[in-house]
């Protein structure tokens, strides 16, 4: 089994050589919304669409009416045109002067393009071409933004975040676990499982990129849980091993023994975790089924791992992997009554509520800012400062009123774009333009503001030309999209009353993917609930335990996106972390955290569980076996949770808020869970809860006599 996991290892490198190169990008965008099929009815119709590329020109002198600039700009405008997979372009020269094209100070205007293919061949494209338009010479000053620049660079910056996080990881779990065993070798063969789980999850990537698009950012995830779980499923089969050797049996029985026994705990909480994250599947957005699909291959290779691999070397180092001092038997072996945990468990339980209480309020106190959380919408502030696209955002913002890469587009089907419907676009467009939060509205009848048309039609206008149909361009403020955006796409829609219209644009397209997102989430929610206390009855019998876990782990949960909103939404140590607040939360990242985190959390309530039911059991003792369970499962736990959270903290100086976000959150959900929960309210509802706590109903009760699964 050595030599074949040998061999795995290294065809599974092989494959995973080239696996960042066959990850796929993504936008924000919900497939079969009304906004996608917008845009597949505008390209086909009107061959337009939404622009993802900007050139933001700034005038050296003068303005941007210069003649000397206005050659300048056309001429970029030209070049920009001929570059491979850009479908469509346009500027503030050759959109008559459009002036939401036009910086309010006249010396800044915009080129914008829409580019061809699927979003990964666009940014493809789009890193060989940008680099060059970044120009300054005696006329014009040239840089490059959007929203397809923005996300590849940050596609690149988490890119280069894996590397490094690589680097970081590694070493820092190695030297974690050489403290805990005071082996290296025991150390050394821990991390092989890893790094075994992390080899093979990318390789499971590369050939699953020829069936379906995976996410680049799923890479990251990868590398932290590969690691994490690799570990921690090791850590345990291991620990069960030295267990099973200081009580006096032989290497291959003592091997036999912990995989019989610590190899089915892992198994079912290997489950629990793939069932929390295999629920990121039933959103229909192929970034976050990227995470489920990368998560549920970092569990099935760590318990490969452990149950496989793991016990053949454990067979092959034998003694070796005991602790260097002298180890006891019997009762100390099975977890005696010295253990730090165990006195603190027997301390929580003497006086519940005095110790309860307390912690309760404080997770509760954490939790706290979660009450005021606020979903918005992605934009470039998720990368630092200093990286371009965000500097040239940042100008638009503060030199442009409104910004043409985020009009609203209104189809308009049976309204022809022609002589005939004149009037009716007339009407129509002065209406639009009248809109709370509206600046300018473009038609083929001109350009309106306030409810009066402020620029005759031009050559411009015949891209809203067609003998069937016609379409809006509806340009929100930058406030109103900001603060406000449902209520502006509300409104445009209502304008039409109960005519027919389909609205798309990159306001639309966000405004889809959240509504969907929303509405999909208590599905997956109640789901992931309902799946997590169903498979903790089957392991435990009971119906009160599956209760608490949930309860608990809502709690860790919680005390997580209270963080969230505390230091992302809010903005505090936002100076530290080196990121700009919004003032709101992007939602998929906070989802994937939750199924991420609420299956990690799992994972451990199944370790802890499973050794207090071992006790019980044996014992038929409910204070002592939580004491002797807790003494078996908590040292591990944290030692795991310490090099889980380890592992995460490393995205934390992330150039990326998303990773950042992954990092301290995950951060904080483990160290919570595995202290506070696991030591106080752990003990203190298992004792107010008494024999209770292993209650169920008599049909129940049949029904996990016939289907009830084992762990020890």
């Amino acid at each position: 089994m050595i030599w074949l996991s040998a061999l795995l290892t290294v065809f599974g490198l092989v494959l995973a050589a080239g696996a960042m190169d066959r990850l796929a990008l993504s936008r924000f965008e919900s497939p079969g919304s009304e906004s996608i099929d917008t845009r597949a009815a505008l390209a086909e119709e009107f061959d337009t669409g939404t622009p993802s590329v900007l050139l933001l020109i700034t005038a050296k002198h003068g303005t941007v009416d210069d003649q000397d600039v206005a050659e300048a700009g056309r001429g970029l405008e030209r070049e920009l045109a001929a570059q491979d997979g850009v479908a469509e372009t346009a500027s503030y020269w050759s959109r008559d002067k459009s002036p939401v094209m036009r910086a309010e100070n006249g010396r800044q205007a915009l080129v914008i393009a829409r580019m061809s293919g699927t979003v990964t061949e666009a940014r493809t494209r789009l890193a060989e071409f940008a680099p060059g338009f970044a120009r300054d010479d005696a006329t014009v000053k040239v840089r490059v933004g959007g929203g397809d620049e923005v996300f590849r660079q940050a596609a690149e910056q988490a890119r280069t975040d894996f590397l490094r996080a690589e680097m970081i990881v590694f070493p820092l779990v190695l030297l974690l676990l050489a403290f805990l065993y005071r082996r290296f070798s025991a150390a050394l063969l821990t991390l092989g499982m890893g790094l075994f789980s992390v080899i093979t999850t990318l390789a499971l990537m590369r050939l699953l990129t020829y069936v379906t698009d995976v996410s680049t950012f799923a890479a990251n995830l990868t590398l932290v849980m590969g690691i994490g779980l690799g570990v921690d499923y090791s850590l345990f089969v291991i620990s069960r091993f030295r267990e099973e050797l200081a009580a006096g049996h032989e290497v291959a029985e003592a091997t036999s023994r912990a995989v019989d026994r610590a190899g089915r705990t892992v198994a079912f909480s290997g489950l629990t975790v793939i069932v929390s994250l295999a629920c990121l599947m039933l959103f229909p957005f192929p970034f976050l089924r990227s995470f489920a699909y990368s998560g549920i291959a970092v569990v099935l290779t760590s318990v490969f791992a452990a149950l496989v691999v793991l016990p053949a070397a454990l067979s092959l180092l034998g003694h070796r992997i005991r602790r260097r001092r002298k180890h006891t038997s019997g009762a100390a072996a099975r977890g005696g009554p010295d253990g730090w945990w165990h006195s603190t468990a027997l301390r929580m339980m003497r006086r519940p509520l005095a110790h309860g209480i307390p912690a309760l309020a404080v997770l509760l106190a954490l939790s706290a800012p979660a009450l005021g959380i606020s979903f918005g919408t992605p934009d470039d502030r998720v990368l630092p400062a200093d990286v371009s696209s965000r500097v040239v955002q940042d100008d638009i913002r503060a030199n442009f009123a409104a910004e043409e890469m985020d009009a609203i587009q209104v189809l308009r089907p049976g309204l022809p774009g022609n002589d005939s419907g004149r009037a009716a676009i007339d009407a129509t467009a002065a209406e639009l333009s009248r809109l709370e939060g509206i600046q300018q509205v473009d038609a083929l009848t001109g350009s309106y503001a306030d409810g009066r048309r402020i620029q005759e039609p031009g050559e411009s206008a015949d891209r809203f030309r067609s003998d069937k149909n016609t379409w809006f361009s509806v340009i929100a403020t930058q406030d109103a999209l900001g603060t406000e955006p449902d209520r502006v796409l509300t409104d445009v829609r209502s304008a039409f009353g109960d005519t027919e219209v389909r609205i798309g644009g990159y306001p639309a397209e966000l405004g889809d993917f959240r509504s969907v997102l929303v509405e999909r989430l208590p599905v997956v929610l109640g789901l992931v609930l309902l799946v997590t206390f169903v498979i903790l009855f089957l392991m435990t019998g009971s119906v009160l335990l599956p209760a608490k876990a949930i309860v608990l782990n809502a709690l860790s949960m919680a005390v997580m996106f209270g963080a969230l909103v505390w230091i992302f939404q809010e903005g505090h140590l936002s100076g530290p972390l080196g990121f700009t607040a919004t003032g709101s939360l992007e939602p998929s990242i906070p989802i994937l955290m939750f199924c991420t985190a609420f299956g990690l959390s799992m994972d451990y309530e199944v370790f802890m569980l499973s050794r207090i039911k071992e006790e019980y059991d044996r014992t038929g003792d409910n204070s002592a076996s939580v004491a002797a369970g807790l003494e078996r499962s908590g040292p591990l736990i944290t030692a795991a949770a310490v090099i889980l959270a380890a592992s995460f903290a490393t995205y934390a100086s992330s150039g990326i808020v998303y990773l950042k976000m992954l990092g301290l959150g995950m951060v904080v959900v483990v160290l919570v869970d595995a202290t506070l929960i696991r030591a106080v309210l752990v003990p203190v509802l298992m004792r107010l809860a008494g024999r209770a706590n292993w209650w169920s109903p008599a049909p129940l009760r049949r029904l996990h006599a016939r289907f009830g699964i084992a762990t020890h």
